[in-house]
């Protein structure tokens, strides 16, 4: 918004004053007048949540209005004002009855709406019991002012549906609230660019950027793509995607994420892919796809109020037929009608899907994607958390630090091996690349390359039979180890270290030995989730050594090593059986089946592509540090959901009881009713108050993190670069 938009109302155009209301509509900062220009400015522009809000809000001043000259008057006729010229009071009933018609319209249309819908589709819902209960009073007091009767109920009708808009009106705010917390991690799929073409500047959608693409980001405004800064200066603010705060320096060379915001310069950006594949736009799309699925818990709620509210309308007729052996039929209506007002669980809908956008909404802002709201039900009741090792626990960069090989040269093997590991994700494959790449060596060709995941890589060069793995998969393959590298092997094995065997022409040719560093907030994490309860267990693919060595470091006793993705997948099983509900968090290719299999699969942001479309929930890049603090999101809101269907049904039950005893009169139910709304509402916002996640304190590893075989050495020279030789 520009300093000229700031001094003008957005809807009428005129001076704002100095008592301006700012308001975010559909994402954008409004300034108004008035409050009366705000309301019409949503209902114009506003969309979904915003519209529902503005529209139920005019609803509300216009039936107020007149729902109080109904009470105004009916209050006379309780009062016996007119008790000395009986001839007025049927030209009253006639006045309310003018009052009731267009207020029944007006706050009734909705209710009246959905239970059409509902009912052409043969299911029966709470805007039923509503419809059913003021119809009933607005029909019996038709017929008595047309029979010129003592007794009318237009004050009845008109005020329960008063205070069910309010109710209505509190929980559209409430979704507002949350709909505009939102809206920023949304905006990602209607967001425009600036694109520089040639010397001249053109609009086009975001999700028509290609790579390459010179984009231009004006002051305050939201950078769309990721890319590099070209040209010019500023500060961002990367909240929205990061979750922290604070203002980052941007200069040309420096990367800036889609979703932050430029906050006081100009920039040139070169974007560096498309402009739907960034992380903000995969948020959206998660967000969107979370929020379009109920939760398990509020699935049976609903389930339990369709099959309810039969028996809701069938017991307030055995409610009137029952009074109305000892009272007036119209006294007897009135108790039938408290009875369908008092069942309307209006609450009961709203319970659990406010609180989980509003936690959804909370993760997202930090990063965290997202796919299901289930996700966030299980993720609370976990009793048991796995974690793979590389890339996990650890930096996911291993290096090269030892070769052994039978009298093949160096630069050889590694050309080789990096022209077989160059064609997988893995992290060991990205540091013999890296390796062979700091020596300047081109990588051999290969063909035919397999990626075997939990052994491996196989492929062919120079028309050979070349892989590159494990132990196992060279027994697999057949290829006997060389005897001058046994003891090598079994020396860097019992220290700790990965061994990758390379092989060709049907024998293993060389041994490199890599190495991997525990990330700095993994011990941390790992005392913290300790602390929250659940159980920790580590499921590593590396050998025993390797993994006992990162465990220690870390602060895990429960170990497995050793295991393929398929024996990882049974120690899941085995964990389910004796816990219950397991997480599973890893990184890698060979951790998409457990991820997949795992009740609730968490990828690090470094994740292959495949680990994060196999798991339910998504940490940022390094935000392995959050999950203690997710959890703890996901207990909030589960209790939450819990504490608002507990209030609910429990309101449901006891009023009920109370309504068909005839103790609460119609009025005073629904006056209850928009009360517990008002509970839930205020409930449930209580969750966009949550701290924001702190990282802990990095936590050094014991001094016996390490075996004494490790720090007496490898038995093998070791030197700073990437890889050293020994043959």
């Amino acid at each position: 918004m520009t300093e000229r938009d700031a001094n003008l109302c957005s809807q009428c155009m005129l001076p704002v004053g100095l008592r301006a209301m700012q308001r975010t509509v559909n994402g954008e900062d409004c300034c108004f007048c008035c409050y009366g220009c705000c309301i019409a400015f949503q209902v114009k522009h506003g969309q979904n949540e915003e519209w529902d809000a503005a529209w139920l809000l005019i609803r509300l001043g216009v039936g107020a209005f007149l729902t109080m000259n109904i009470m105004l008057i009916s209050l006379l006729l309780y009062a016996g004002t007119f008790s000395a010229d009986p001839w007025l009071i049927p030209w009253i009933h006639l006045l309310l009855w003018i009052f009731a018609t267009p207020a029944l319209v007006i706050l009734g249309e909705p209710y009246l709406r959905e239970t059409w819908a509902q009912a052409t589709q043969g299911r029966v819902t709470s805007s039923a019991l509503v419809v059913l209960g003021v119809g009933a009073a607005y029909a019996y007091s038709v017929f008595a002012t047309i029979e010129q009767s003592d007794q009318v109920y237009f004050d009845t009708a008109t005020m329960v549906l008063m205070l069910f808009t309010i109710g209505s009106y509190i929980e559209a705010a409430g979704r507002a609230k949350a709909a505009r917390d939102l809206e920023p991690l949304l905006a990602a799929e209607s967001e425009s660019a600036t694109v520089v073409e040639g010397g001249t500047e053109t609009t086009r959608p975001v999700r028509d950027i290609a790579a390459g693409v010179l984009v231009r980001v004006r002051p305050g405004e939201r950078i769309p793509i990721d890319g590099v800064v070209v040209e010019g200066e500023s500060h961002t603010d990367e909240a929205v995607i990061t979750g922290e705060s604070r203002q980052i320096a941007k200069r040309a060379g420096s990367p800036v994420i889609a979703g932050s915001i430029s906050l006081d310069g100009a920039l040139l950006i070169k974007s560096s892919g498309v402009g739907s594949a960034t992380r903000w736009a995969k948020i959206c799309r998660s967000v969107r796809e979370a929020l379009s699925h109920r939760s398990a818990i509020q699935r049976v709620a609903d389930n339990v109020v369709g099959v309810s509210v039969p028996f809701v309308v069938l017991l307030g007729v055995l409610t009137v037929a029952y009074w109305s052996q000892s009272m007036a039929f119209d006294r007897a209506m009135l108790i039938g009608l408290a009875v369908l007002v008092v069942a309307c669980p209006c609450a009961v809908g709203l319970a659990a899907p406010l609180a989980t956008s509003l936690g959804i909404g909370r993760l997202a802002r930090c990063g965290c994607i997202v796919r299901d709201p289930h996700t966030l039900e299980i993720l609370a009741g976990t009793r048991l958390l796995a974690f793979d090792k590389t890339g996990t626990l650890t930096s996911g960069r291993p290096r090269v630090v030892g070769i052994e090989s039978d009298g093949v040269p160096t630069d050889e093997l590694l050309a080789r091996c990096a022209g077989l590991e160059r064609h997988s994700e893995h992290a060991l494959a990205r540091a013999i690349t890296l390796a062979a790449s700091a020596r300047g060596l081109e990588p051999v060709v290969a063909h035919d390359v397999r990626a075997l995941p939990g052994r491996g890589i196989t492929g062919k060069a120079d028309g050979q039979p070349i892989a590159a793995g494990n132990n196992v998969l060279m027994r697999e393959l057949g290829w006997q180890l060389a005897p001058s590298l046994s003891e090598p092997a079994r020396s860097l094995e019992a220290s700790g270290h990965t061994v990758i065997y390379l092989g060709w022409e049907g024998r293993v040719r060389a041994l490199l030995a890599l190495d991997d560093t525990p990330l700095a907030e993994a011990r941390w994490v790992i005392e913290e989730l300790k602390r929250l309860g659940p159980h920790v267990a580590l499921l590593s693919g590396d050998l025993a050594p390797a993994a006992q060595r990162a465990a220690t470091a870390v602060g895990i006793e429960d170990l497995q090593a050793g295991l393929s993705p398929e024996a990882k997948r049974a120690a899941l099983d085995r964990f389910r059986q004796e816990y219950g509900v397991v997480a599973m968090v890893g990184d890698g290719l060979n951790d998409a089946p457990v991820l997949a299999d795992a009740d609730v699969g968490i990828a690090v942001g470094s994740a292959t592509d495949l680990a994060r479309e196999t798991s339910s929930l998504v940490l940022p890049p390094g935000g392995l540090w959050m999950l203690p603090w997710i959890i703890t999101v996901a207990r909030k809101i589960r209790s939450t959901i819990l504490t608002n269907l507990a209030w609910a049904f429990g309101y449901n039950l006891i009023a009920l009881a109370l309504a068909a005893a005839g103790v609460l009169q119609p009025v005073l139910a629904a006056a209850i009713m928009a009360s517990s709304s008002l509970l839930l509402v205020v409930n449930s916002l209580r969750l966009s108050r949550l701290s924001d996640p702190i990282p802990g304190t990095i936590l050094e590893p014991p001094p016996s993190a390490e075996p004494d075989s490790v720090r007496r050495g490898l038995g093998v020279p070791v030197m700073a670069g990437p890889a050293i030789e020994r043959g």
